[in-house]
This record gives C-alpha cells, sequence and structure tokens, in this order.
C-alpha cells in the first residue's frame, strides 16, 4: 500500500485542505461579504422558526395520525400557537409588565436601602482593610449611576429587542414551509451519493435530528416547569413581583447550569429589601425547584440523549460568551452536542469502515 492510500495520509491531507480553504475565505472575505450578510439577515428567523419547528413537530404528527391533510395540520398548529399567544397578551403580559413597571419605580429606594445597609454594616466592623472599605465606598457613592447605566442598558437592550421582534415577523413563513417540507431535505441531500454512503448520511442526519429534538424540546418544557414551581413558590411565600421574576427564571433556565445561578438574583435582591428572612425564603424555594427540576423533570423529559458532562458544558458556555456574548450562551450547548454527534458518527464511521473502504462516508 502506498503512502497516498494510506488512511492516516487521506486524513491529514483532508483537514490541511480544510484549514487552507478556511483561510482563502477569510482571505477573500470581501467575496463573501454579501453571503454573510444574506446568512445574517435570515438567521434570527431561521433559527426561531427552527426552534418553533422541533416544538410543534410532535403536534402536526400527532393531527396526522387522525388522517387530518397535512397542510391542514399545519393551519391547526398555527391556530394552536396563535391560541396560546392570546392567552399570554390577554392574561400574562398585562401583568408582568405592571409588575416590571412598578418594580422599576421601586429602584431609587432599593438603592437607599442597600446604601443604609453598607453604611451600618461599615460601621460596625473592623476588620477588613482600608482599601477594601475604600473600594466599598466607591462603589457606594458612585451606586446610582451604577444603577442608571443598568438601566440605559436595559432600555438600549429593549430597542434591539424592538429590531429583533421586526425579523419575527418572517418567522411564520419560515415554519410554515419547514413543516409542509422538511421531510423532504434528507433525501435531497443523499440523492447525490450511492447507497450505502446514502443510508449513512441518513444516519447521521437523524442522529443530529435526534440531538436537537431532546435539547429543544427537553430545555424548553424542564425550563417551564421550573418557571411554573417558582411562581408557585413565591406566590406561597408572598413575594413581590412574582410573575415578572418567575418569567425571568424561566427565560434563564434556558441557558443550562449557569441560567439557574442568574435567574434567583433578582428575586434574593427583592427578597431582601421586601424583608430579610425572604433571602431564607427565596434560596429554600430556589433549591426546591432545582431538586424538583433535576431529580424528577430532566432524567424524565431529556434524559441522557446528550450524554454531556456538566464540566463541558460549563466550559463550552463560558468560551462562547466570551467570543459571542448572550448569544453564544444560547447556542453554545446545541452547536457543541450537535457537532459531537457528527465527530463521533464519523469516527465510528471510520472505524468500521476499515474492512472495507466502500464503506467510509468520506
Amino acid at each position: 500500500m502506498t503512502l497516498l492510500e494510506k488512511r492516516w495520509f487521506q486524513s491529514m491531507v483532508f483537514v490541511i485542505l480544510f484549514f487552507l480553504i478556511i483561510l482563502l475565505i477569510s482571505v477573500t472575505n470581501f467575496i463573501f461579504d454579501p453571503v454573510f450578510k444574506y446568512v445574517g439577515a435570515v438567521a434570527i428567523p431561521f433559527i426561531g422558526a427552527g426552534i418553533l419547528y422541533y416544538l410543534t413537530k410532535p403536534l402536526m404528527q400527532l393531527f396526522e395520525r387522525f388522517k387530518i391533510n397535512r397542510i391542514i395540520s399545519i393551519f391547526l398548529v398555527f391556530i394552536v400557537l396563535l391560541l396560546i399567544g392570546f392567552v399570554i397578551i390577554i392574561y400574562i403580559a398585562p401583568i408582568a409588565q405592571r409588575q416590571f413597571t412598578n418594580l422599576l419605580g421601586n429602584v431609587p429606594k432599593m438603592v437607599d436601602w442597600a446604601q443604609d445597609v453598607i453604611a451600618y454594616w461599615q460601621s460596625n466592623q473592623t476588620i477588613l482593610p482600608e482599601e477594601v472599605n475604600n473600594a466599598i465606598n466607591d462603589f457606594t457613592d458612585n451606586l446610582q449611576a451604577h444603577i442608571e447605566s443598568v438601566i440605559n442598558y436595559i432600555f438600549g437592550f429593549i430597542g434591539q429587542l424592538i429590531s429583533f421582534v421586526t425579523a419575527l415577523i418572517l418567522i411564520p413563513f419560515f415554519l410554515f414551509f419547514m413543516l409542509k417540507d422538511g421531510e423532504k431535505f434528507v433525501p435531497f441531500i443523499t440523492q447525490i451519493f450511492n447507497k450505502k454512503k446514502a443510508d449513512n448520511i441518513r444516519l447521521l442526519m437523524g442522529k443530529i435530528d435526534d440531538t436537537l429534538t431532546s435539547f429543544i424540546q427537553g430545555q424548553l418544557i424542564v425550563s417551564f416547569c421550573v418557571g411554573v414551581l417558582l411562581f408557585i413558590g413565591y406566590l406561597i411565600i408572598d413575594l413581590k413581583y412574582s410573575l415578572t421574576l418567575a418569567l425571568f427564571a424561566m427565560i434563564m433556565n434556558v441557558i443550562p447550569f449557569i441560567g439557574p445561578f442568574i435567574a434567583v438574583v433578582p428575586a434574593l435582591i427583592v427578597g431582601a429589601f421586601q424583608k430579610p428572612i425572604m433571602l431564607l425564603w427565596v434560596s429554600l424555594i430556589m433549591l426546591i425547584a432545582q431538586q424538583i427540576e433535576s431529580n424528577f423533570i430532566s432524567p424524565n423529559v431529556m434524559g441522557r440523549a446528550l450524554s454531556l458532562h456538566p464540566l463541558t458544558v460549563i466550559t463550552v458556555i463560558l468560551a462562547a460568551g466570551s467570543i459571542a456574548g448572550f448569544i453564544g450562551i444560547l447556542f453554545a450547548v446545541p452547536l457543541y452536542a450537535v457537532i459531537k454527534t457528527i465527530i463521533v458518527h464519523f469516527y465510528k464511521t471510520y472505524e468500521a469502515s476499515k474492512p472495507d473502504k466502500e464503506d467510509v462516508l468520506i
């Protein structure tokens, strides 16, 4: 067997050519700028429709089991989505908006309370070095400015959110065609390959589909359950702004592992301002909700489909956050899971194809 026929040499050439293509793309980026701009323009509706596709596909399949036409099933799915949106807008959004407005109105009082607590604590301790006291004093003196900066950032984020919502208008169109023609994608890709390679690619696409289904459906269902549990808990302990804080926690729980820690911070601040003992009750409610989620909800909803180690997930999230910010944090785990699925599949295909090169995927 010559050097050119050795598998390791072919793999090395493939890797070199792959990175060479990346280098050429970076050097000639002026050619690809219009392509990247087009991809950026359709990314939001495509991703949003993709998430809804994985959430609504089981519902469409349920309708089809009752011998309902595909197009009619899709329209029934849209009707269900409209009903859910109607309930949110009529019954949930007004309460959340009112609580959020009241919360913003109480921010100055919370700032004054925090300053009084810090001042009292400083006047009754002599342990900390002077440098730490100076840092605390500097932070306290500029606390109002820090709060205003945070509020300005929130309003800037709201402005970006409006632009984001504008892009959401295209989501229903993308979703309609995904539901209608989604099953035609794999046959379209595999039609240019011979039967063995086509079956292999079909298997790979099925694994990717299972991975995305497990993550998207599982993570959103888990987040919804955690949000409901926290809302019930906040109502039991009579925490102010319970619906707004529970909705915030529901959104943050979409981020694996670090989301729950982010979610509890506003509730702790509000609880401390309302009554110091609330710090204990809020922490207890969060602990109970997370224990129910990790021991009962997640194992039954998500199972071990993703097979991701917690340390790996944390590392991926931190790296993605430093590279792409909040958007990177949101999509880091599913992207990593897909890449892992592809690599594992290629490796297993490589191992299985050693006796017969005709079985190799590439």
